[in-house]
C-alpha cells in the first residue's frame, strides 16, 4: 500500500473544491500490478524478493500519466511470479513476497493469471479500476475468471516504458474495471505515443481525435453490427454449459439487430490452435520450434530483462543469470530448483531455457517469429474479419478457451472481454470477448458496451450483478491452486 496516498487524496480533494477537475479519475484510487514501476515509496518486484530495495529511474508511463489525470495511486496488485515466465509448471497468482493471489468465486483453482491481483482487486470492489500487462493472457485471462471486464490493447497502443518486460513484441499494459466504462476511462488515460517505447509510434494516425470515451454505446448500437463465430478455431473446444450460455448471449445479440456470420475460421487454424488448451510452445510440441511462440519469447526475455535491469540502482542483480542465482541462493523463498516450493513445480525451468538462448536472435527466432505474426495477423484474425469479403466489426470468441486470446496474443491484436456468467460446478465465471485487426480499439468498445448495456437492460442472467461469488473452498489453503496454467 502507498503510504503518502490519502496525503495524495486529500491534495487533490482540494483541487476539486477549487474547481480544478483534470479528468474523469479525479481523486479515484487505482491499483497497478506489480511489474509496473512507481517513483515513491512502493517497491516494483514483480512479485520477487531479488528486486526487493531496488529503485526505479521513474515511474513507469502509464502510471504518470493516470498521476496526471489525478488518479490517486493506492498500491501494488500481487501477480504471478515474473509475469509467469519463470516457470512452466506454476502456481497461478503466487509469488514469493505476494503468496498466493485467490478469486472470490473458488478460493481452490486458478484465479486467472498472471495479473491476479489487479483483476481480483476489482473484483472485490478494493478500487474501481486497476492496471495489468500482458504477454499472451494476462490480462483477459483474470478478468473473465472474476467477473470484470478487460481491455488488452493493441501492442503499441499503451507504453511499456517502466514495465518489467517478457516480450517486446507482445508486452502491452491493459486495463480492468467493473463495467465496460470505468475499463475505458482508464485506457483513455493511458494511450499515447511515449518516446521511451518506439512501439507506440505505430499508432501514429490510427488513434480516434477525441480519444476512446466517446465510443461507449447502448444496445441500440448493435443494430446492423456483422460479427463472426469462428466455431472450428475456438467454439468447438469450449465445455457444453459454457457453449449453451454463450450462444444464448449471441442470439440476444442477433435479435437487437446485429449479423451473425458462423464459420469465420483462421486459415491455419489447425496449426496454430492446440486443440489441448493453451499451449506457448505449440510450435514446438508439433515438432517445429521455428512456428513457436516461445521460441522468440524465450530469447526476448533474456534481452529485454537486461535493459530493465540496468536502470536501477540498489542492487546487484543486472541479468537473468543473476536472477537464476539469487533463486537458488533462496530456494526457501523462491523455489529455484524443482521439489522445492509447491508453488513452483518446475523450479525456474522458464528462466533457465531463457538463459540457454543467450538472448541471440538466430533464424530460428525470426521463422518463428515470421510465422506466429504471419498466421494471427493477415493469414489469421485480419482473414476471418474479411469472411469473404463481408468485413466483420469483431470476431466473438469464447475467452475461457485459452487460444483465442493467444492467437490475439501473437498477433499483437486487442481483446475485450465481459462477464457472461458463473459455471455451475467450479463457480468460476467466465466471459465473452471480442477481437479485432489492429488499432481497432473504438469498434472492441463500441460493441462491448453495446453487449454489455444490451444484457443490463434486458434484466438478462448474463451480466455482472448476477454473477455473485460464493466463496467455495474459502477455509482451504491448497498451493498449488487447481487447474494450472493459463496465460503470462
Amino acid at each position: 500500500m502507498n503510504p503518502d496516498a490519502l496525503a495524495i487524496a486529500a491534495d487533490l480533494d482540494q483541487e476539486r473544491k477549487n474547481g480544478q477537475v483534470r479528468s474523469p479519475l479525479h481523486g479515484i484510487p487505482f491499483l497497478v500490478k506489480d511489474n509496473i514501476a512507481s517513483k515513491d515509496k512502493l517497491q516494483t518486484t514483480a512479485g520477487s524478493w531479488a528486486l526487493q530495495g531496488s529503485i526505479v529511474p521513474r515511474d513507469a508511463s502509464v502510471v504518470n500519466k493516470l498521476r496526471k489525470a489525478g488518479a490517486v495511486l493506492m498500491g501494488k496488485a500481487t501477480l504471478s511470479e515474473w509475469a509467469d515466465m519463470r516457470s512452466n509448471n506454476y502456481s497461478e497468482g503466487y509469488s514469493g513476497r505476494g503468496g498466493q493471489a485467490r478469486s472470490a468465486y473458488n478460493l481452490t483453482v486458478n484465479p486467472g493469471g498472471s495479473s491476479s491481483g489487479s483483476a481480483i482487486a476489482v473484483s472485490n470492489n478494493v478500487v474501481p479500476f486497476a492496471l495489468g500487462t500482458e504477454t499472451d493472457g494476462s490480462v483477459i485471462n483474470p478478468a473473465e475468471r472474476n467477473a470484470i471486464v478487460g481491455i488488452k490493447p493493441t501492442v503499441g497502443l499503451t507504453s511499456r516504458a517502466g514495465v518489467i518486460p517478457e516480450s517486446t513484441h507482445q508486452d502491452t499494459v491493459g486495463t480492468f474495471g467493473k463495467t465496460v466504462r470505468d475499463a475505458v476511462y482508464a485506457l483513455h488515460a493511458i494511450y499515447g505515443v511515449d518516446s521511451r517505447d518506439n512501439y507506440t509510434s505505430a499508432q501514429v494516425s490510427k488513434t480516434p481525435h477525441g480519444g476512446y470515451v466517446p465510443y461507449l454505446s447502448t444496445a441500440s448500437s448493435l443494430q446492423g453490427a456483422k460479427f463472426g463465430i469462428p466455431w472450428a478455431s475456438f467454439w468447438a473446444l469450449a465445455d457444453q454449459e459454457q457453449l449453451n450460455i454463450l450462444l444464448d448471449m449471441v442470439s440476444m445479440i442477433q435479435d437487437a439487430g446485429a449479423t451473425i456470420v458462423n464459420g469465420t475460421e483462421l486459415p491455419y487454424y489447425k496449426q496454430v490452435v492446440s486443440p489441448d488448451g493453451w499451449n506457448w510452445d505449440y510450435g514446438t510440441t508439433r515438432g517445429y520450434p521455428n512456428e513457436s511462440e516461445y521460441t522468440y519469447v524465450k530469447v526476448d526475455f533474456y534481452n529485454n530483462i537486461a535493459a530493465y535491469l540496468s536502470e536501477l540502482s540498489n542492487t546487484n542483480i543486472r541479468s537473468l543469470a543473476d536472477i537464476v542465482q539469487y533463486n537458488i541462493d533462496n530456494d526457501g523463498t523462491e523455489g529455484g530448483t524443482p521439489g522445492i516450493s509447491p508453488a513452483f513445480g518446475s523450479g525456474q525451468d522458464g528462466f533457465l531455457a531463457s538463459l540457454a538462448t543467450g538472448g541471440i536472435m538466430d533464424q530460428t527466432y525470426w521463422e518463428a517469429l515470421a510465422f506466429c505474426q504471419r498466421t494471427t495477423r493477415e493469414d489469421g484474425i485480419d482473414s476471418a474479419l474479411y469472411a469473404n469479403g463481408a468485413f466483420l466489426d469483431a470476431l466473438l470468441v469464447p475467452p475461457d478457451v485459452g487460444q483465442s486470446y493467444q492467437i490475439a496474443a501473437q498477433a499483437g491484436y486487442p481483446v475485450l472481454t465481459i462477464p457472461a456468467s458463473v459455471h455451475s460446478s467450479s463457480g468460476m465465471p467466465f466471459g465473452l470477448a471480442l477481437i479485432g485487426t489492429a488499432f481497432s480499439e473504438p469498434t472492441l468498445i463500441k460493441y462491448g458496451s453495446a453487449i454489455e448495456d444490451l444484457m443490463v437492460c434486458s434484466d438478462s442472467m448474463y451480466q455482472r450483478a448476477m454473477t455473485t461469488p460464493q466463496w467455495k473452498g474459502y477455509l482451504e489453503r491448497n498451493v498449488p491452486t487447481a487447474n494450472q496454467c493459463f496465460g503470462c
